[in-house]
Order: C-alpha cells, then structure tokens, then sequence
C-alpha cells in the first residue's frame, strides 16, 4: 500500500510531505484548495502524462516521489526482477518533469521509462476520477469492467491475439488469391536467377583465394628466377654467402687460441651458419614446387570472369553474391507458400477455429459474470436510493465476431424509467448515474487486486442519507484495502479512519496549498464547516460530533 508521498513545486504545492495510513482516509478542504492536486500528484508519479503545466510558476522543476509498502504484492517483485530492478519489500517512483516539459523517472534509484511506471502502478493503485460515471457510458469501458471484475483480462487478451492472427492469415489468403498472376511472374524470374547464381556454387570466402593463386600464378616466372638467384648468392656460386661465413667462421675459430676475444665472434657465425642453412632449405623446397601452370591460371581467370560477370549484372561486389542468393531463396519461399492456396486456406481454417474456441470460453465466463455482476450492483443500488433500479449486464452477439470476442457488453438499467431494461444511458439521469457508478465501481475495486483505492469525488451529485450509505461503503471497503476518498460529503468523511484537510494561503505574494492531518478536534470542526458553511454554530458542531459518534 501507500505509505509515503513527496511533493516539491508542483503546481500550488512548495514542499509536502505525507504519511499515509491503513484503513480509509478522506481528503477535504474548501472548493479551489487543492484537493484533486494529490491525486494528480500521485498519477504522474505512476505514469500518467505530465508537461510544463504541472511545475509551479518560477520553479525550474517539479518533483513526486511516492513510496509502496510490496510485500504482499508479489506480482511487483516478479516485474522487478523481470526489468532487471531492485526488488525488496519497498518500492520507491519518482518523477522529474521540468520548466521544459521534458520528464525523468526512476524505480528504486535506476532509471526507468514512464511507461514501466504505469507498467509497475497497475499492481499499486486504481484510480476513480471524478468523471468516471462519463466513461462508464462508454461500450468499451463497460466490457472492460465486466472483464475486470470477472478476472477474464487475460482469456480477453489472448482472444485478441487469436482474432489478429486469423485475421492476418485471411489477408495473406486474399492477397496470394489476388495477385496470383504478379506473385507467379516474380516467381519464375527468380527461380531463373536463383538457378543461375546457385549453379556458379560461389561462396565470399572463394573470391580471397581466388584471387591470391591469381597473383601467383600470374607471376610464377618472376617467382622461379627470384627463387633461383637467391639460391646461387646464398648458396650455390662459387663465391656464394655459405661458403664465405664458413670460411670466416673456421678462420676465427684458429685464433680464438689465440685470443678468447674472438670466440664470441665466432659462436655468433655459427648461429648465422645455422639460420642460413635453414633459409637455403627453405628456399630449395620453394623452388622444387614452383612451376609455370598456365592451364591453371587459365581455369583461375576464367573462374573470376564468371563470377566477375554475375556481380556486375547484379551490381553488387563479388563477395556479396552469397548473401544476394541467400534473400533471393527466402523470397521464393515465401512466393511458394504464398502460391499454395489451399495450404493457405488451411490455415486460416485452423486459425478461425482456435480463436472462436478461445473466445467461446470468454462468452461463458462473461454469460456468468454477468448474472453475478448484475444481481450484486443492484444490491449496492438499493443501499443507494435507488432500490426501485435492476441492473443488468447484457451480451449482444457480434456477427463473426470481433477483437474482443464474440458479444459486445451493454450495461442496462430497468425499474427507473418503466421495467423494461434499457442502456444506461437512456434511462439515467445525472444523479442516478454517478450513484450506478460509485456502485459498479465499489464492486469492482472490492473484485480488483490493487492494494491501494483512491476515489476522487466521485460522490458528486449525491447527499443526506445517501452520502453516509456511501461513506458506509467506502470504510467497509477500507477493512480489505487502503482506501483515499476527495470528497466535500460531511457525511462521507465523518465515515472516515482519518481525515487530512486542504487550505490554501497566500504567503510572501504567492498562493501555496497545504495539507494538514486532522486530531478529533480539528475533525469535529472541518465536519461542522462542511456541514455548515461559512458560519459554525454550536448546533453544527454538535451535528459534526454525533456523525463522528464522539461524546459532546
């Protein structure tokens, strides 16, 4: 759960330092104090989109650090270790966004995109706004709630998957069907070149070789008499090298009796002795294979002619003939395949009928979410004063289906407008359809996984009676999970384990917001203003305490 959050001049805010609580916490304050700032604050920490707007004005950036108790979320410390991120029993997200607008993020002090922040926040937090009951008429929003609360996310995704890989396959059945008589006339020419650049067997390593026995054969004369002359200097002619350091070598040996001055000189002739004798071998061994061939150097030029010949054809260097042949292959292939029509067929066969196998376990699980889903909102819509509404979770066929999967998913309302159920948004009026909401909505988190709930007034347009059943709501869901609610409902707060409130002050010219955890005094006083007004009178007061059941 949530248990630290850091602010530095974001928007209104100069510094703020908050620690968070178990159970459920209500955040209130007079209207423009600031109260949807932390919860905004708290979403660009987990990833939302932040821009220039968000630092407070003469500031050079705006910093939100949030800190997450995990060791009852594991799936976090998978993730982690997955990304290659510090896993411990904290996790700490912090985000950067300067006067530029340009952002930074980290996790757990590594650096890290928005992206895996909102990747890593879905295991964190679930957000309501105040606006949710907009989205909630949405068909999209209203399958993916339903998904949701039933735990199909995944079957839903793997559904989509299959309708993208049976759809993709359909079109490459079209295409070949289509362009048959193109696809059979590229084929042919490459078949006809492939045949020709695979019958020269060329391969990049061949053109070095080739072209260094070239070199050789083509100057084998020049090689032989070169061998030849070294032969007779060194070792052959009657004045040759050999002879000569011999000669030296024995005459200096005598007088090295003499003088043992000498000696030293003589060892090193005779190691030249035995380096030469070596080189003349050497050269004798080179001289007795040398030969002129002039068939093979023939074979050799005609060799790198043909291959000569291909690459210029092709204008590409020699050595990158191979690699021309080897993307010529793959895409005749691929025009083979693409000609086998049946086996193409085949596939989109088999590929239509994994997806509506897939897809009809997510109608099954929907058709019984559904009923469930159904009967336990028009529950909750009792408690809310709406005990004459029936709510229910239509599944509308899809002809052929679509991405997301056989049915669409039409939230309906019945008893508010005649019994007959319509969509919800033909029967529902303002009021009635941000208590459906804060239903669906107490139902589904209760469904969810998330540690950390945070509704974001999304009591607007309720009161009296209403407004504590809805605080009732939200502290039993506070027994399960750690629970945030902005609310201006007295009767929503004084529900509340705890109670931070929100003011705004002008301080040296500039107008800051603060936030202020409240004692059971300063409780009593902020219920009496919200039930009051401007004017707080003893009776409001007392009205304040007996919502926070304390003793007058």
């Amino acid at each position: 759960m949530l248990r630290h959050l850091t602010l530095r001049d974001f928007v209104i805010v100069d510094r703020l330092e908050l620690e968070f609580s178990a159970g459920f916490g209500t955040l209130t304050g007079e209207t423009g104090a600031g109260k949807s700032i932390l919860i905004d604050a708290l979403a660009l920490a987990l990833g939302e989109r932040g821009d220039a707007g968000v630092v407070r004005a003469g500031c050079d950036k705006a910093e939100i650090a949030a800190t997450f108790e995990v060791a009852a979320v594991p799936e976090v410390a998978a993730w982690l270790d997955e990304n290659g991120l510090d896993v411990g029993d904290e996790l700490l997200l912090r985000r950067v966004v300067d006067a530029n607008g340009r952002s930074r993020a980290w996790i757990n002090g590594s650096s890290a995109t928005v992206q895996q922040l909102r990747e890593v926040g879905e295991w964190l937090v679930d957000i309501h706004g105040q606006h949710a009951h907009q989205s909630l008429l949405r068909a999209d929003a209203q399958r993916q709630l339903l998904d949701g609360h039933a735990g199909l996310g995944d079957l839903a995704r793997e559904v989509g998957g299959a309708w993208k890989a049976w759809r993709d396959a359909e079109q490459a059945w079209r295409s070949a069907s289509e362009g048959a008589a193109a696809l059979l006339r590229e084929r042919e020419q490459l078949e006809w070149q492939v045949g020709e650049l695979a019958a020269l067997a060329f391969t990049a390593d061949e053109w070095a070789e080739l072209d260094l026995e070239h070199r050789r054969l083509g100057h084998a004369a020049s090689l032989i008499e070169g061998a030849q002359y070294a032969l007779a200097v060194l070792a052959e002619d009657d004045a040759a090298c050999e002879r000569q350091i011999d000669r030296v070598a024995t005459r200096l040996a005598g007088l090295a009796d003499y003088d043992p001055a000498l000696a030293e000189v003589a060892g090193l002739l005779g190691s030249v002795q035995a380096e030469l004798s070596d080189a003349v071998s050497t050269l004798r061994r080179y001289a007795d294979r040398a030969d002129l061939d002039p068939s093979r150097l023939a074979e050799v030029e005609a060799r790198m002619d043909a291959v000569m010949t291909q690459a210029r054809k092709h204008r590409v260097p020699p050595v990158e003939l191979p690699a021309l042949l080897a993307g010529w292959q793959a895409r005749l292939a691929e025009l083979s395949a693409a000609a086998d029509l049946e086996g193409l067929q085949a596939r989109v066969d088999a590929l239509r009928s994994a997806y509506l196998e897939v897809a009809g376990r997510l109608s099954a699980g929907r058709r019984q979410a559904a009923d469930e889903m159904g009967a336990r909102v028009s529950e909750i819509m009792r408690q809310l004063a709406l005990s004459s509404g029936r709510f229910e979770v239509a599944l509308l066929p899809v002809d052929g289906g679509a991405v997301y999967g056989l049915e669409q998913v039409e939230f309906r309302i019945g008893g508010l407008a005649g019994n007959e159920a319509r969509p919800l948004a033909k029967v529902a009026s303002g009021g009635e359809l941000s208590r459906i909401s804060l239903a669906i909505q107490v139902l589904t988190s209760r469904s969810a996984s998330v540690p950390t709930l945070i509704f974001d007034e999304v009591d607007v347009g309720i009161g009296g009676g209403v407004a504590e059943i809805v605080g009732r709501l939200l502290r039993e869901l506070g027994r399960e999970r750690q629970v945030l609610c902005v609310t201006h409902l007295a009767q929503v707060a004084a529900q509340a384990d705890w109670q931070w409130q929100v003011s705004k002050a002008g301080r040296d010219g500039v107008v800051l917001s603060a936030i202020k955890a409240l004692d059971d005094d300063g409780r009593v006083q902020e219920i009496a203003r919200m039930l009051g007004g401007v004017e707080i009178t003893d009776i409001t007061l007392q009205h304040a305490r007996e919502l926070l059941r304390l003793d007058a």
